[in-house]
């Protein structure tokens, strides 16, 4: 079979380390009647062992030579293939509690991550291989400097956990950053019900709008000490000081004054 060539536009670098295939693999766990997608297949390094358990795997791929490799394949009777963006795919379309797996291009990575969570409800569990970086300020904690947008508004609808490093060589080309893999469990309501959901995010997007200012500065124009006092949180603090809860706690209290 002829050799694909990664393409950078895509985002694409391709997975070969046996042992952390198998770890990914593993963590997945995938039960024959399993509802499986895969975005990015590439090729299919992830997508063997996964076909090898399931009665049949969803794969999304954005790249025309790559979808015809994968229907070459010897198991490709049990791949149903669905071509093009990732970010414009209706995961609803494909029905029943879903695992969602994949090695998820860098430069799409976080607004593909905002998208899944809209599917949460949808979803038993994901895994996903990202920059590591990225993995670190998903799962992070308050006070800490990896501490951000990102890692509240996921929080609010996942439990995550960073499962396994993977260092550069473990894949072909090489990125220039290290990767990590991360397990992303749905639970609803985890840090409280935002009463209205994108009042809650515009509130956190302009909490870290500057992460030097406190966040009296920062919300100003949305909330007044008195605001900020009635649920817990320092007019003096920074954004990244304070707890997830703390957030959907502030946009409750200034939905229900609205009103």
């Amino acid at each position: 079979m002829k050799e694909h060539k990664a393409r950078k536009r895509f985002g694409q670098n391709f997975l070969q380390d046996t042992r952390i295939i198998h770890d990914i693999v593993n963590a997945v766990r995938p039960q024959p009647e399993d509802v499986v997608i895969e975005i990015g297949p590439g090729l299919a390094a992830i997508t063997e062992p996964l076909a090898a358990k399931l009665n049949k795997l969803h794969v999304i791929e954005i790249d025309r030579d790559i979808v015809g490799r994968l229907k070459t394949l010897p198991f490709a009777d049990k791949l149903v293939i669905h071509e093009g963006d990732v970010l414009q795919f209706d995961f609803h379309s494909v029905a029943g509690k879903k695992k969602i797996v994949g090695n998820l291009p860098y430069n799409i990575s976080t607004p593909l991550l905002f998208r899944l969570s809209e599917v949460a409800d949808d979803v038993t569990d994901m895994h996903f291989m990202l920059q590591k970086e990225v993995v670190e300020r998903m799962v992070a904690e308050p006070k800490t400097n990896d501490y951000g947008r990102l890692s509240v508004m996921l929080q609010y609808f996942f439990d995550m956990e960073l499962l396994i490093d993977v260092p550069p060589e473990a894949f072909s080309p090489a990125p220039k950053v290290d990767s990590a893999v991360v397990r992303m469990i749905p639970v609803k309501h985890r840090i409280g019900e935002a009463q209205d959901f994108n009042h809650f995010a515009k509130l956190v997007k302009q909490a870290f709008h500057q992460r030097r200012k406190t966040i009296r500065n920062n919300l100003k124009e949305l909330a007044g000490d008195d605001d900020l006092l009635a649920v817990g949180i320092s007019p003096q603090d920074r954004a990244e000081h304070i707890a997830p809860e703390l957030y959907v706690a502030l946009s409750n209290h200034l939905v229900a004054k609205a009103v």
